[in-house]
């Protein structure tokens, strides 16, 4: 019924779109030439800055219209970073149609996109980055989200979606500075300095900033850094090489919320902290990651153009925390658990793809062909206490407590994930109006655990899989696209963690998506609104039984779906982003049992079925500028057995700014009326529930010389 539901939307959304379309077609421009664009190599200069970017890469693993991609594909530019004041991750998805928010366990970036959890599927500049830590958006220029399955082009992964930060790079002259000061304490520095000599052919661009803040919450801070340099090297007229690196570290409490009291968070203060009462020295996660990488762009003539991209990277995580393990509802008491979590990681991954611009049967093609290896050393030590202390469910009186656990390790072992990869993708102008976009890949994923408890025997497997893509496109101008997709991925026993002997026998997971929509242009290319209806259906999923307790490949996900975006530059000094998401997220079939409730039928967790934003600005005049918006978010469920509900929630944020030539000065206010509410949950247990923040400002400077 949900389903049939989401259909007559979209006939409803596109019998309106040829409405619209038939007011201003007389401004559009002539139908397509057919032509399928140049393939060349970027020169990493900035655009100006728009609500509406028009093109994006993470689709296609080339620069690509987004009107001729049969997928949605969200981009948030720079210019809404900027006028949101975006200081997280969080920040930016929560804008995002579709994503939902996890705690990450208070150390992590960590969502769900399309109802399905998108922990590991997390890029950047098209490479993986699924190390579990908290990433800085100093370097970043704007966040790609590709909605549904992208294995074709990603390996494994990506049910609902991935996440691809696409990097600040050398091109351009520019230097600036910026000071940030808010609510909390919270002080932030930017910089980002970039000079470009033509002549010589090089270019470098170093950006960086460092945060310090307390927080709303109880005992939290946060101590950052992070520093990112490149260098643009032209070795001929036909050949670049971009040299990149980075690092980051990152300290903070490790929180995980507070608790639920008969099927909702407890009504306690938004600040009321579960876990030590020397939480800073005792509670903490100190993340550091670095890397360093590669891409190399050759033209080898009007046709053939080379790709060559490797990065390689560390990552460490102390972790540290304290958190509920049990609410006694009788009694009103929490029980507290304690645990110490080290990480060690490092890994490279290198891309070689060669693109082909060719005319086959009378039509145009772009051809994509590739080639990926990669791997990945995951060492991990947890040790674990439960029942440190007992505290009151409303006046928690936290306890003193010691750094280390000294319990005997709950998990002790190094994995090794190793990847080699081929795929290939064409791009097709079928017609003057019909285009068409087909891909295929083929992995061989190889898992090993090496054990180091007594005991505890050592894992390996390999996995091979082929993910299928393909999607045609019917534009009848311009400004207009319909189209309609399948694609397929998979998700391995040891997808994000090392294998476990209760996972090691198990096939992949598979997701299949079906998605249908259109995207249509208004304002000559200035703004641009979006619709799509999706069903997405994971099988294989692996549960529980309950009566062995032993995993089993029985269970199937659901989700079916409606997203609607409108974005653009309006007349008059008018802007807006905006989007609405409708989600029925279902187990549909399991065996599996979470707090005594069978999970089959249940919602899928942190995924509420309404959910919608808006934001607006205007330039006033004379340099001077306003904005503000709305996020709401509609009802979610903590656990998979449904018995602990996030109620839904609806905040308004304001913002005003003074913009000349060099200087930039802006206020943001945010939850505007003081609402409180959960923004986020862990998705697993209905005891870790994040409240989100009051009411708070920030004021940032910006110099530009």
């Amino acid at each position: 019924m949900a389903m049939n539901k989401s259909r007559l939307a979209l006939l409803i959304a596109l019998g309106l779109q040829q409405s619209l379309h038939t007011a201003h077609a007389q401004n559009a421009t002539p139908a397509d030439s057919g032509s399928l664009g140049e393939i060349r190599i970027s020169d990493s200069r900035e655009s100006g800055p728009t609500y509406n970017p028009l093109t994006a890469v993470s689709a296609t693993k080339i620069e690509a219209p987004l009107r001729n991609i049969p997928q949605t594909v969200n981009v948030v530019p720079q210019a809404i970073l900027r006028d949101q004041a975006a200081r997280s991750m969080q920040d930016v998805l929560k804008t995002v149609p579709g994503v939902g928010l996890s705690t990450g366990d208070g150390q992590r970036d960590q969502v769900t996109i399309r109802g399905f959890t998108a922990i590991a599927d997390q890029f950047v500049d098209g490479l993986r980055d699924d190390a579990l830590y908290f990433r800085d958006l100093s370097n970043i220029e704007q966040v790609e989200v590709l909605k549904g399955p992208a294995s074709v082009l990603y390996g494994r992964g990506s049910s609902g979606g991935l996440i691809n930060r696409i990097t600040k790079k050398p091109g351009i002259d520019k230097s600036e500075v910026g000071l940030q000061v808010g609510s909390w304490n919270q002080v932030r520095g930017e910089f980002d300095l970039a000079r470009k000599d033509d002549e010589g052919g090089v270019a470098f661009r170093i950006t960086g900033a460092a945060e310090s803040a307390d927080s709303y919450r109880s005992q939290q801070f946060l101590k950052r850094q992070a520093v990112a340099p490149s260098l643009l090297l032209k070795l001929s007229p036909d050949t670049r090489l971009l040299i990149q690196a980075e690092s980051l570290s990152d300290r903070r409490v490790t929180d995980f919320g507070i608790p639920a009291y008969k099927g909702t968070p407890v009504n306690v203060p938004a600040g009321t902290y579960y876990g030590a009462a020397n939480a800073r020295d005792v509670d903490y996660s100190q993340s550091t990651v670095t890397s360093t990488g590669f891409t190399l762009d050759h033209r080898i003539d009007g046709a053939w153009s080379a790709r060559n991209a490797f990065r390689q990277y560390t990552y460490t995580l102390d972790r540290n925390n304290t958190l509920v393990g049990s609410v006694n509802e009788a009694a009103q008491t929490v029980s507290l658990n304690r645990s110490n979590v080290r990480r060690n990681e490092n890994g490279f991954f290198n891309q070689t793809e060669l693109t082909q611009k060719t005319t086959l049967a009378g039509m145009p093609h772009q051809l994509l062909y590739g080639v990926e290896v990669g791997q990945q050393n995951k060492d991990q030590v947890f040790r674990t206490q439960n029942n440190v202390a007992t505290v009151s469910l409303y006046d928690p009186v936290l306890p003193v407590l010691p750094l280390n656990v000294t319990a005997a390790p709950s998990t002790d072992n190094l994995g090794i994930l190793k990847v080699a990869s081929a795929y290939t993708q064409d791009m097709i102008t079928l017609s003057e109006r019909w285009k068409a976009l087909a891909g295929i890949r083929y992995d061989v994923f190889e898992q090993s655990t090496e054990e180091r408890r007594a005991g505890q025997p050592s894992l390996s497997r390999t996995d091979r899989a082929w993910s299928p893509r393909a999607g045609l496109v019917y534009q009848p101008t311009l400004d207009t696209s319909y189209y309609v997709s399948v694609s397929r991925s998979f998700q391995p026993s040891a997808e994000t963690f090392p294998l476990a002997a209760n996972n090691a026998a198990m096939e992949p997971e598979q997701t299949t998506i079906r998605e249908v929509g259109s995207k249509i242009g208004f304002l000559e290319g200035a703004a641009n609104a979006g619709i799509a209806v999706f069903q997405i259906e994971r099988t294989n999923i692996k549960y529980t039984d309950p009566a062995t307790n032993q995993l089993v490949p029985i269970g199937v996900q659901a989700t079916n779906g409606l997203e609607l975006t409108f974005s653009g530059d309006l007349p008059q000094g008018w802007r807006v982003w905006s989007g609405y998401a409708y989600m029925d997220s279902r187990i549909t079939s399991s065996v599996a049992v979470d707090s005594g409730q069978p999970v089959e039928g249940k919602r899928a967790t942190l995924t509420p079925m309404h959910s919608a934003n808006l934001w607006l600005t205007k330039a006033l005049g004379g340099g001077f500028g306003a904005g503000g918006g709305v996020n709401a978010v509609g009802d979610r469920y903590a656990n998979a057995g449904n018995t602990v509900t996030l109620p839904g929630y609806a905040t308004v944020d304001l913002m005003t700014y003074y913009r000349v030539k060099k200087i930039d000065v802006q206020l943001n206010l945010t939850n505007l009326f003081d609402r409180a509410y959960i923004i986020a949950g862990h998705g697993s247990n209905g005891n870790l529930n994040l409240p989100g923040a009051p009411r708070a400002w920030q004021l940032t400077t910006r110099y530009s010389f």
